[in-house]
């Protein structure tokens, strides 16, 4: 496991300065080692599950406490530190406990997790074994989206081959219990990658958010305690292990630990994925790995998070990459899906493109949801076709104002963001719209009809 630097490149003169280079690594992001990391013998042949055995050496309230120091935050989205959500699992109960991954990935912008279930899923299923050794958890469910058909199997196999070696089942890893992992198949609803929501659908239910409180930690699937996990949070808990929480820390910042994977998507030169230390700013991430935007093109916008993440300006990049510094900001680190989004772009048709999915994807459960989205993803086909009117940018703004903070889970939230944050900082660009009847950005815009 090594860190290398990456050089800035050449940087056109819209950037106006060099990046700061950004130190990558590859503790989780281990693609570049050229091994085969979905068979168990190259895994266990570069240290693999001997995390899990020294966990068992360490004891269930050393593991805790060690992950709570380490101040691993969420990796979902939610930023809430891992070893916290732990300590709230009761310790003296009569009923089962379980752990559910929740390995949906549904947000767009968003490709971290696939890049685990896809090439190295023994990593997951070892902070899966930890965390069920040290919470006395007798079966974790990972809950992996539907479409994902080759992430499925691949998880699948690497499962079966942890059974055969008894690292799991009867007396796993000699412990005397028996642990169980088993994947669980979604039906492409990003809705339930809220963890409520997954938890429905894992019971065979329709996928609908729960009323919180009983939180899943004490009334969680089928009615007992349970830990709900992102797939990058549980593959950070062996490195925890094997290298320490003051190590983990080192990495990032305080209160906000360890190194991350933040995926570049949008108009840059270098997309993908990079591992990174907790801390690094937007600026340097775009400019740095991401060698800058297309055609050396000036910056327009920047989603930090994945696409219910407030939209950033071009002004506002050097804000760093943490859970706080992001929400003093007025905006999220959510997954750390960076978007991307340069100069000759029209931001209208970028969240008309974000409200249809919200909308689409809306439970129905909450009104102001169920309605709310409709009303905005039509309100921006209205602008976006030359039918719109100056009065519609309050409209969308008071609807979303509607939504927002108004429903069980974040949906609403997640709908309503990006509508608030695009109009209040791009309001110019929406009001081209009415002026113009209709995009600017189109070379002949659309005929003008009726309201929808």
């Amino acid at each position: 496991m090594t860190a290398t630097t990456q050089q800035p490149p050449a940087v056109p003169p819209q950037a106006q300065r060099q990046p700061k280079p950004v130190k990558q690594y590859d503790y989780l992001l281990r693609s570049s080692h050229g091994k085969d990391y979905r068979q168990l013998a190259v895994y266990q042949a570069a240290g693999g599950y001997a995390s899990a055995k020294k966990a068992l050496t360490m004891g269930p309230d050393a593991v805790i406490a060690e992950v709570k120091k380490a101040s691993v935050r969420g990796r979902g989205g939610a930023g809430f530190p891992a070893g916290v959500k732990w300590g709230f699992v009761p310790k003296d109960t009569s009923k089962p406990k379980y752990l559910v991954v929740n390995a949906d990935e549904g947000e767009p912008g968003t490709f971290k997790d696939n890049y685990f279930l896809s090439e190295d899923p023994h990593r997951l299923i070892e902070g899966c074994i930890i965390c069920m050794t040290a919470l006395n958890i007798g079966a974790t469910y990972i809950y992996i989206r539907g479409e994902f058909f080759k992430q499925i199997r691949t998880t699948e196999d690497a499962i079966a081959e942890c059974y055969k070696a008894g690292l799991l089942g009867d007396n796993a890893m000699g412990t005397g219990k028996r642990l169980d992992v088993y994947v669980h198949t979604g039906a492409g609803a990003y809705i339930c990658g809220e963890e409520t929501a997954l938890l429905e659908s894992l019971e065979g239910k329709p996928g609908q958010p729960r009323l919180k409180p009983p939180f899943p930690a004490v009334v969680g699937a089928f009615g007992c305690p349970t830990v709900i996990n992102n797939v990058e949070t549980l593959a950070a808990v062996p490195l925890i292990i094997e290298n320490g929480a003051d190590w983990f820390l080192s990495l990032g910042v305080e209160r906000d630990g360890g190194s991350r994977i933040v995926g570049i998507s949008g108009h840059v030169k270098k997309p993908g994925l990079y591992e990174v230390g907790v801390g690094v700013t937007l600026f340097d991430m775009i400019y740095g790995p991401g060698g800058g935007v297309l055609e050396d093109r000036k910056i327009k916008a920047v989603i930090p998070g994945g696409s219910s993440c407030p939209v950033l300006t071009a002004d506002e990049l050097d804000i760093p990459m943490t859970v706080d510094g992001m929400v003093k900001a007025g905006t999220m680190l959510g997954t750390c899906g960076i978007i991307v989004i340069a100069e000759g772009t029209c931001l209208v048709k970028c969240l008309q493109r974000i409200s249809h999915f919200y909308a689409h994807e809306s439970c129905g459960q909450c009104t102001p949801c169920r309605e709310g989205t409709g009303w905005l993803a039509r309100i921006l086909d209205d602008l976006e076709a030359g039918r719109g009117r100056s009065a519609d940018l309050d409209v969308l703004l008071d609807v979303a104002d509607q939504i927002g903070g108004n429903t069980i889970c974040a949906l609403g939230d997640a709908a309503a963001l990006p509508v608030q944050s695009f109009v209040r900082k791009f309001r110019a660009e929406f009001e081209a719209h009415v002026t113009h009847q209709g995009c600017p950005h189109d070379r002949t815009p659309l005929p003008r009809g009726s309201r929808v």
